[in-house]
């Protein structure tokens, strides 16, 4: 019965702690143009990473690109943050973010037993 309640509730929207940012080549891009801003975005990648707003770097499955597991409470933030590297500002590159939170459904494990 209890089940059924939680069931019937809608899922409560958890609050944003982290983004997810997705970097993709932009179609046409050469590896020559890449190359050419590489170290400037390096250093700038790896001052995010010093500053506390990258908490995560990896490189995709299929070496097309980076993931950042960003501490930003918004896409907005991340944006921002993400449009001020040189890959970025040149146009060579895109992410797709997606927001984090905590697994809110969670709570029902530690809510008080109804009586």
């Amino acid at each position: 019965m209890a089940a059924f309640g939680l069931q019937a509730q809608p899922p409560a929207a958890p609050k944003i702690t982290h983004i997810l940012a997705t970097l993709s080549v932009n179609s046409g891009v050469t590896r020559e143009q890449i190359a050419t801003v590489m170290h400037d975005e390096v250093r700038d990648t790896v001052q995010l990473y010093l500053d506390g707003k990258i908490e995560q770097w990896y490189a995709k499955g299929d070496g097309k690109g980076v993931v950042f597991l960003m501490d930003c409470k918004s896409v907005e933030e991340a944006k921002a943050i993400l449009e001020t590297l040189p890959l970025m500002k040149a146009h060579y590159v895109t992410f797709d973010y997606m927001p984090l939170g905590p697994l809110t459904p969670l709570r029902a494990l530690i809510a008080p037993a109804a009586h």
